[in-house]
């Protein structure tokens, strides 16, 4: 399970005194604490369904960040930042690349139909199902919204 591997590279961490991944790693098992806490699994379960989601969130919040950072010019802060989103997508599935999301979308194109914007919510429901953690969900709206027209 995710969570294990997670608890063990902290331990790794800490042996290297790896002050960065360290730091890193346990903002990350502190916010999938939190959503242990707040009733997403039962007593003693961390399912990986909860470290993806709870890691994909961590990555996405990273993202907006540096961007605003580099919009700041406080280029130091973006780079720690880009560090530690690369020591967290090591707990998420391998991400999926701009031709594989659109692929994965056509197919969901073929399974819903939809007949114009106003289906967005399906097809985005859909893509959540089947994409989940795997891609970028700006670029997967982008195509949505793209290929819908908008």
């Amino acid at each position: 399970m995710l969570y294990e591997k997670i608890n063990e590279a902290m331990k790794e961490a800490m042996r290297a005194k790896d002050k960065e991944t360290l730091s890193t790693i346990r903002l990350l098992k502190s916010a999938i604490d939190l959503a242990r806490i707040n009733g997403k699994t039962r007593e003693g379960e961390c399912p990986d369904e909860l470290v993806i989601e709870v890691a994909s969130k961590q990555v996405k919040t990273h993202k907006e960040s540096i961007e605003e950072f580099r919009n700041a010019g406080r280029n130091d802060l973006a780079e720690a930042l880009e560090k530690e989103v690369k020591i967290i997508m090591a707990y998420l599935p391998e991400q999926l690349s701009g031709e594989e999301v659109e692929e994965e979308i056509n197919k969901i194109f073929d399974e819903v139909k939809p007949e114009g914007k106003k289906d967005m919510g399906k097809i985005m429901k859909e893509a959540n199902a089947k994409l989940k953690g795997k891609a970028d969900f700006k670029l997967v709206s982008e195509i949505v919204n793209k290929k819908l027209g908008a």
